[in-house]
């Protein structure tokens, strides 16, 4: 008999399943050669009662022989609103062998992130990223399982896992190249949609799916039966039996149980009560069978469905309202009519002593389903009150609030309420987005409606603009907020809307708030964000809008945040038209206090958002302070990454560090940050302005380290061509865009791109050289075919580049300027542009110089000194291109 072949009756769900077991088995012996091992993952497919759950327990035995650790966890139908409820159960082990002291070592950094959602520490005020708790989870469960080598994890029924678990799952499932561990999880076909579909398949694709699991076939039925009755059992009486159940080895197993005890003889004569008998099985036969069993029965398994785990005596007893000695009764008779069970050992379930659980989900479900819907409410709000009563918190009480019928109940409103900020803590809003629409069902009172929908607006926030957007409008077009609550529902209103792409709306809707406020702080700040928002969008960057902020910012001494908000969105604006580069650091120092934020101006500060202090760093990277523009973005990035927000506001800390990089000539560390901000955008949603700056970011920073055909890939990829977002994307995204195709040889379009970047400068009044550089680019494409426009577009850089007045700016129109002319000239002016750029802190635009110098004036010594400034930025491309001019002329040495 071979390892995995059944050998009783007991064993029924494993007969035919050889192959499954094999597969096990082979995963088992990779797993256990050698700790160096990757990880696996399989996944069992099977509709209900084909044995998913015994095949767990298989491998669970056959594990645990082999001397593996097995961590193992269930999904329950009833279940699946209660966030990380099966990682939770997966993890008890290593949780609970932990004291607190060893956990916090254990997870290191991630034990105040990933802590809240295991339950094992509390959690930090505001709102927790879910990105960053999922990332946690999957770190903490990385080091665990590297101390518990070899690790079986089993997840069964992930079907009705919660959403936060699968989300977690599929994060995992992506990263087990490196970890020796098993992940073997059971799944019923097509049974959800959603999230959890998507997180599935995601499982799936990262995983082996080992076939889906098949009905028993006529053979395997008799030899099940004859297992089980005896040898005697006829051929007619064992045929019928696979007829009547149709191969499922659940139903076969509960019949062949019934005929055991109803002394049925295995013959054909008596074939035909088969059909009887399985109709108690599950469905409206096991409601008639539990009816049988008696009132206080049917009342104990309706309260046990009610609770769906930590099914104990005194709790049902307490919900049921029976005294203890009918409870103990009513349990009894399930266990022997074999609808509930103590926990099997071999599952390797952690439970409280004397805790209960259904012999299979197929009857969880069948007696939660029978309950009568007055019944079952009622049911669902006395467990929630047991659970309150018992201290144990409103998130724990929530899914059965949600199943209360609404009934104007005040309470339950906030008790609701209260349950979505302990789901927001630990990083679950989709829970707590449940928790706020149900509570809008009850309804609020009328002066707490607006605030409930305020607070789902909020709770949506960092994953989903599009949705916080229609809470918003909704609570600003009831009465209940106060005045200061009013301005903050507009604020979040407007940046939800500029993250989806809704800038015009946004500036619309500052505009109108602002015009309800006299003049003074409120309106003050109201005014910044519309400027803030129109200096982002593309189109509304006019002149006249210049002047405006210009006369408003001039009366600014920045007293307050709202001044100082203004000075700074006057610096952002003249440094992207070029207006003096001096003065454009003077505003935003005038911005700082004391060299540093403002307090209340931080970047987790909910009053202003981040945008404002993306364009204070924008501002000192582009005027050639890129010390200050290094300051602020590292710690941006610091900030987000502690407080745990890992959506859209880390993939824009890591896009403009990765612009900074840029500048400084760090070209490995940008395309780094950048690659990294690009996958967090990702998850955030394609073609926002985010995604954008990330995409576009990348594609410069490849360019510049000579990778011509890795940025065009990447721009396929990404969709990286028009039509373009409404909002500025930093660096310009036409003047990378005309690069790339430049680069790539595509020249009439790159004039195309870059002389629509002309018209969009045009428009705006003035543009900064170093900012948007598509002047030089398009001077140097047109060189060859219309000489002297390119030198007017090489004049015009050149006085922009002076009038702004940075080394950077002036170097690069230098450059340009000396690309464009031969001699003598050429060398004067490729020597006057490494003066400035020697002196600039960009050190990529540096090397190119020295490199574009060596050339011309035929020195090796220049080259070499380019070659070392290429090689200590990654520009492979200068790197090529001073290794050929040093090889094409040999004498220069």
């Amino acid at each position: 008999m071979t390892e995995g072949r059944p050998s009783a009756a007991g064993s029924a769900p494993l007969w035919e399943r050889d192959t499954e077991i094999a597969t096990v088995v082979q995963a088992l012996d990779a797993l256990c050669a050698d700790r160096s091992s990757a990880g696996s993952l399989l996944v069992f497919r099977g509709e209900a009662g084909l044995g998913k759950t015994a095949l767990l327990a298989e491998t669970r035995r056959i594990a645990e022989r082999r001397g593996c650790t097995v961590w193992s966890a269930r999904g329950a139908e009833t279940l699946k609103s209660v966030p990380f409820n099966v990682v939770r159960q997966l993890l008890q082990p290593a949780l609970l062998s932990l004291l607190p002291e060893e956990a916090r070592e254990y997870l290191g950094d991630w034990y105040d992130i990933a802590g809240p959602a295991l339950g094992i520490a509390d959690p930090q005020e505001g709102n927790a990223d879910p990105q960053y708790v999922c990332d946690g989870l999957v770190a903490a469960v990385r080091r665990l399982a590297r101390r518990e080598w070899p690790l079986v994890l089993l997840l069964d029924d992930a079907h009705w896992a919660d959403q936060e678990t699968l989300r977690w799952l599929a994060a995992f499932a992506e990263r087990l190249d490196d970890l020796p561990v098993l992940v073997v999880v059971a799944r019923r076909p097509d049974t959800t949609g959603g999230d959890s579909a998507r997180h599935l398949d995601a499982v799936a694709a990262a995983g082996r799916t080992v076939g889906n699991l098949r009905t028993l076939t006529p053979d395997a039925t008799a030899g099940l039966t004859r297992a089980t009755l005896g040898r005697h059992a006829d051929d007619a009486f064992c045929r019928e039996v696979w007829a009547v159940t149709d191969g499922n080895p659940y139903d076969t197993v509960e019949l062949l149980a019934k005929v055991r005890g109803s002394e049925l003889q295995p013959v054909e004569a008596q074939a035909g009560e088969l059909r009887a008998l399985n109709r108690g099985a599950r469905g409206g036969g096991l409601v008639d069978r539990l009816k049988a069993l008696g009132l206080e029965a049917t009342r104990f398994a309706w309260a046990a469905a009610i609770l769906g785990t930590g099914i104990t005596v005194d709790m049902v007893a307490r919900l049921a309202t029976m005294n203890d000695d009918i409870a103990r009764h009513s349990a009894a008779l399930l266990c022997n009519a074999r609808i509930l069970t103590p926990p099997d050992p071999a599952a390797g379930t952690e439970r409280e002593d004397g805790e209960l659980e259904f012999v299979h989900p197929l009857i969880a479900s069948a007696v939660y389903h029978s309950i009568p819907p007055g019944v079952c409410t009622a049911m669902h709000g006395v467990a929630a009150q047991i659970i309150t009563e018992l201290g144990r918190g409103a998130a724990e009480a929530a899914r059965h609030l949600l199943k209360v019928h609404p009934d104007d109940d005040e309470e339950l409103v906030q008790q609701l309420r209260d349950a979505a900020r302990e789901h927001l803590a630990v990083g679950a809003p989709d829970a707590a987005r449940r928790c706020l629409e149900r509570a809008l069902r009850e309804p609020p009172l009328p002066e707490v409606h607006a605030h409930v929908l305020y607070e789902l607006g909020c709770a949506t926030l960092l994953t989903s603009p599009a949705v916080t957007i229609g809470h918003l409008r909704s609570a600003l077009g009831m009465r209940g907020l106060d005045a200061t609550e009013r301005v903050d529902a507009v604020v979040r209103l407007s940046q939800a809307l500029l993250h989806n792409d809704q800038l015009e709306e946004a500036v619309r809707t500052v505009e109108a708030e602002a015009a309800r406020h006299d003049a003074g702080p409120v309106r003050m700040r109201l005014q910044a964000f519309q400027f803030m928002w129109e200096g982002i969008h593309g189109e509304t960057a006019s002149p006249a809008r210049s002047r405006r902020l210009a006369e408003l910012a001039g009366t600014c001494t920045g007293r307050d945040n709202a001044e100082r908000a203004l000075l700074i969105l006057r610096g952002f604006d003249a440094m992207t038209h070029g207006e003096s580069a001096d003065e454009v650091v003077a505003l935003c120092d005038r911005a700082l206090v004391n060299g540093r934020l403002a307090p209340g101006l931080g970047w987790t500060d909910p009053a202003w958002g981040m945008e404002l202090l993306m364009m204070l760093g924008s501002a000192y990277a582009y005027a050639d302070r890129l010390d200050r523009a290094e300051s602020l973005f590292t710690e941006a990035r610091r900030v987000y990454t502690t407080a745990g927000w890992r959506g859209g506001h880390l993939s824009l800390a890591n896009a403009f560090l990765g612009l900074l990089y840029r500048r400084q000539g760090r070209l490995r560390d940008a395309e780094s940050a950048l690659r990294e901000a690009l996958v967090l955008a990702e998850r955030v949603g394609r073609r926002l302005p985010l995604y954008w700056s990330a995409v576009c970011g990348l594609v410069d920073t490849l360019l510049a380290r000579g990778r011509v055909a890795e940025a065009w890939s990447v721009a396929e990829q990404y969709g990286f061509a028009p039509p373009y977002p409404s909002t500025i994307v930093l660096p310009d995204i036409r003047s990378v865009r005309g690069r790339l195709l430049l680069a790539v040889g595509r020249t009439e379009d790159g004039v195309d791109e870059l002389e629509a970047a002309e018209k969009t400068a045009a428009s705006r009044g003035g543009h900064n050289p170093v900012l948007a550089p598509w002047a030089i680019d398009l001077a140097k494409a047109l060189a060859g075919q219309d000489p002297a426009r390119a030198a007017r577009l090489a004049a015009d850089a050149r006085r922009q580049a002076e009038r702004f007045g940075t080394d950077t700016a002036i170097g690069e129109a230098l450059r340009c300027a000396a690309a464009l002319t031969t001699g003598r000239e050429a060398v004067r002016l490729a020597a006057r542009a490494v003066t400035c750029l020697e002196a600039s802190p960009c050190q990529y635009e540096h090397a190119a110089a020295r490199i574009e110098y060596g050339i011309a004036a035929r020195s090796a010594t220049e080259l070499d000194r380019g070659l070392d400034l290429a090689r200590a930025c990654g520009a492979e491309g200068l790197m090529t291109q001073a290794r050929e001019a040093l090889e094409a002329a040999p004498g220069l040495r």
